[in-house]
């Protein structure tokens, strides 16, 4: 589980794709105080460190994975998001997020809006009723509040310290990006839809 407060920007430095597709990232975080076998999120996506150095660690991204999220996409020298998983004692400071990436989605705009940035995103249509104004959602791992939504796309505001402590300055449109919904808004969903079920 996680907050989606970035912590450090990491640095892709190998891929192996021989078997599965295995990923070396360099990063700044405390991996001393992180086991083999603990939880990073990596660009929104839960992964967990196989192998570690004191200032890198190892991933197995799985097939099932791949297919949902843009780590295949990704390749040496690619920048990405990380956060250590959540403590007992920590500070919530933006939303739960459990790096289980619901679609990637695509970026349509990203441009300067006085001091910040306004981001808009495309993603499917099926997942656009679980998306709301003034509600959080998770773009590769941060901890967004949704300024727009409409039926197949949505923007947020980009704040100073978020672009430059996070890799969104490194995209662009048309780039691919991992989209989490809120667990809040999957639930209430769900919940909707057996009611009509139960009663139609």
């Amino acid at each position: 589980m996680f907050t989606g407060i970035i912590t450090d920007i990491g640095r892709i430095v190998s891929i192996d794709d021989r078997n599965g597709r295995a990923m070396t990232i360099e990063t700044a975080l405390p991996l001393a105080e992180i086991p083999i076998g603990g939880s990073i999120a990596t660009s929104g996506i839960c992964f967990t460190a196989v192998e570690k150095d004191e200032n890198w660690f190892s991933v197995v991204a799985s097939g099932a994975t791949l297919d949902v999220t843009t780590a295949g996409r990704w390749q040496v020298g690619d920048s990405v998001n990380l956060e250590r998983s959540l403590r007992i004692g920590d500070e919530l400071g933006g939303h739960i997020v459990f790096g289980h990436v619901d679609t990637i989605g695509v970026v349509t705009a990203l441009e300067p809006v006085s001091e910040s940035h306004r981001l808009e995103i495309e993603i499917p249509s099926s997942l656009a009723s679980l998306v709301a104004v003034k509600g959080s959602i998770a773009v590769d791992g941060i901890s967004l509040t949704v300024n727009e939504a409409g039926s197949d796309r949505f923007a947020v505001n980009i704040i100073p310290h978020t672009f430059a402590e996070t890799n969104l300055g490194d995209r662009k449109p048309g780039d691919a990006v991992n989209i989490e919904v809120d667990m809040l808004a999957r639930y209430v969903a769900r919940q909707m839809t057996m009611k009509l079920e139960q009663h139609p």
